[in-house]
């Protein structure tokens, strides 16, 4: 499994935007504790992506949507950590929404969800200490076997 360190908020950034930059649409799954950085992950896949809106935690509203410049693709962060177990997730749209193939889906608390679609990428994000997280990509699209602790990410490779 690929596995990458970032000892800053501003590496997590840099490694999500490398990974936005080469996943037009589909869906991420992030899982990691409180803290640990998936809004921070988001908010650098944003800008890899060229989204230049504040980039916020849909905590109480579960999900926001950003238009992808240059494209008609919309980025939908969601944010299932308020979810009720017995909240109807049809009620969201979050269905319609991944089964839109144009689509790019970020799920914080991915793992409240018990259906995620064939080729989502999962990135679990582990806080090693206040700055320093690692972050471990399952079954995911990337060929590479290793992006490196240096954060340079050049040999990223993403076949859809």
């Amino acid at each position: 499994m690929p596995t990458c360190i970032s000892n800053s908020e501003d590496e997590t950034k840099q490694i999500a935007a490398k990974i936005a930059r080469q996943f037009p649409c589909g869906v991420i799954a992030l899982t990691g504790e409180l803290g640990a950085g998936k809004t921070t992950f988001v908010q650098g896949f944003a800008q890899g992506l060229g989204i230049a809106e504040k980039i916020i935690s849909p905590t109480f509203v579960l999900i926001r949507q950003h238009q992808i410049p240059k494209t008609n693709n919309i980025l939908f962060h969601v944010d299932l950590y308020r979810l009720e177990e017995n909240q109807n997730l049809s009620e969201l749209g979050l269905q319609e929404i991944i089964n839109n193939p144009s689509n790019l889906i970020l799920i914080e608390w991915a793992e409240k969800l018990t259906d995620l679609p064939k080729g989502t990428m999962k990135i679990s994000i582990q806080k090693i200490n206040s700055h320093k997280r690692s972050f471990i990509i399952h079954n995911s699209l990337l060929t590479s076997t290793s992006i490196g602790p240096t954060i340079s990410l050049d040999n990223i490779s993403i076949s859809l």
